[in-house]
């Protein structure tokens, strides 16, 4: 249950403010909500303001026991539409407990909401412990990247200790230093370059090196949620289990949240996406054969040069199969993306480029037959619920193991090189839309759909760990 007595469970959700955090929040929200809590949704004011943008008023609106609130970032006022620095909005942190505090004093002394009775934030958003300690009330954390990414993130004291990290010169880059094979329970064959990319540096004073080191070492103080499912992180799991009090894989959660479909609960009308969706690109998706189409996005923080945005243009177009291509309008560095008129002119018909969509409702189509992604943990979760074979295109954070693994361990993917070419791009569609490799991941992708579905089904150990996470963390009285 919910609640004990006469007072419902009311539990602060305190997300990170860039959309890949956003999502699995709000879907961690909802399930919770079905489960009888009353949810407080905690955004940035800039995050809020965007929202406001990409859907009007209605966005923000949530329902009576839904409600959203904001607190600053600390960050000075901007109207930008675009994902603000990640390392400022981390460094920026310091400044944010207060205000939060401040807003757990207003919900506790407010008629309309039951006192809040729990917390439940992001495992980068670290002053969500202190403001739990302040008033007294148990707290989990969601850990919205990937579990192997945690692990690897976890390694980083001992590299620093090693002396490898940070690096002694920018030769690292070059020199074949990342290729060095490190070993660690858990996770096989892996080098540096899988490590997640904050090690990526020759400053000992690097906000990012320093601000994750942290953040994942106090992580394993409290509870932790995991999106993921037993058997797709069985091995990180384990380790991860004898590092922490208690671990909750409870994934994917998109998939859970859709599961848990309680009548009467208006869930369609809480939005999380920051930019406006073009669905008209489903419409055209629907004239294609199934399993044609290519799905191409970086998701909502990678960039690139506009030279590497030309090398993927003419690679899709070579390969001749239709694609759709999400060009972010801050997608290339320091200026707009354009693309060449005769590019336009050579995908006519079979290109559909637009600058957002409802990426579920895309990977989900029959005509979609392979994504070529960054490998963000929320796209490589969605895929695999989907059956969907992918490129990978890692940027940064922890889509380099995300990378790794999805090549390796779970056999869906192929990678392609970092300093994109569009002779590689063509080369690896074709051999993944049409060739024996190809045809292998997407068995392999397949059989890894039928066991998330397995996992968030009646019965299942994703459901299980959900309503076992509620007993044993967060019910009150």
């Amino acid at each position: 249950m919910a609640s004990t007595g006469s007072t419902k469970s009311h539990a602060v959700f305190l997300p990170f403010p860039s959309q890949g955090h956003i999502n699995p929040m709000m879907q961690l929200a909802k399930l919770l909500h079905s489960r009888g809590f009353h949810i407080t949704f905690v955004n940035s004011e800039y995050n809020h303001r965007r929202f406001i943008r990409s859907r009007g008023e209605e966005a923000i609106k949530g329902l009576p026991d839904f409600r959203f609130e904001t607190i600053p970032d600390g960050l000075p006022p901007s109207d930008s539409d675009a994902t603000q620095s990640i390392p400022a909005v981390c460094h920026s942190q310091r400044t944010c407990l207060a205000p939060f505090l401040e807003l757990l004093s207003k919900l506790n002394s407010s008629p309309e909401s039951p006192p809040v009775t729990c917390i439940v934030y992001d495992g980068i958003m670290n002053f969500g412990t202190k403001a739990a300690q302040v008033i007294r009330v148990p707290y989990v954390v969601l850990w919205t990247s990937s579990p192997v990414s945690l692990l690897g993130y976890l390694q980083y004291k001992e590299l620093i200790q090693r002396g490898i990290v940070p690096f002694k010169d920018e030769d690292y880059l070059s020199d074949g230093t990342l290729e060095m094979p490190i070993d660690i329970p858990g996770m096989p064959i892996m080098r540096l370059k899988d490590i997640p990319s904050f090690i990526r540096t020759t400053d000992p004073n690097d906000i990012m090196l320093n601000f994750i080191m942290e953040a994942s070492q106090e992580c394993l103080k409290s509870s932790i949620i995991l999106n993921t499912f037993d058997e797709f992180d069985k091995e990180v799991l384990r380790v991860l289990a004898d590092k922490s009090p208690n671990v909750y894989a409870i994934g994917p959660l998109a998939s859970l949240s859709r599961n848990i479909n309680t009548p009467g609960i208006q869930h369609d009308r809480l939005y999380s996406s920051l930019w406006k969706e073009d669905t008209s690109c489903i419409e055209w998706l629907n004239t294609k054969e199934p399993n044609s189409v290519v799905y191409v996005n970086y998701g909502s923080i990678t960039v690139m040069s506009n030279h590497h945005l030309k090398e993927f243009a003419w690679g899709l177009a070579n390969s001749k199969y239709p694609f759709l291509w999400i060009v972010r309008p801050d997608v290339v560095i320091g200026e707009s993306a354009v693309l060449p008129e005769e590019f336009t002119e050579e995908i006519k018909g079979r290109g559909f480029i637009t600058s957002w969509c409802p990426q579920q409702q895309v990977l989900s189509h029959p005509a979609i037959g392979l994504f070529l992604t960054h490998c963000g943990w929320n796209s490589l979760l969605e895929a695999v619920t989907e059956g969907v074979p992918l490129i990978c295109w890692p940027f940064f954070a922890d889509q380099q193991t995300n990378c790794r693994y999805s090549c390796t361990t779970w056999g869906i993917a192929m990678e392609i090189n970092p300093d994109v070419k569009r002779n590689d791009v063509e080369t690896l569609v074709r051999e993944m839309m049409e060739g024996d490799n190809g045809k292998m991941k997407r068995k392999k992708a397949m059989k890894w759909k039928t066991k998330a579905e397995a996992a968030v089904s009646t019965g299942g150990y994703s459901l299980i760990n959900f309503d076992r996470m509620i007993k044993e963390t967060l019910r009150h009285g």
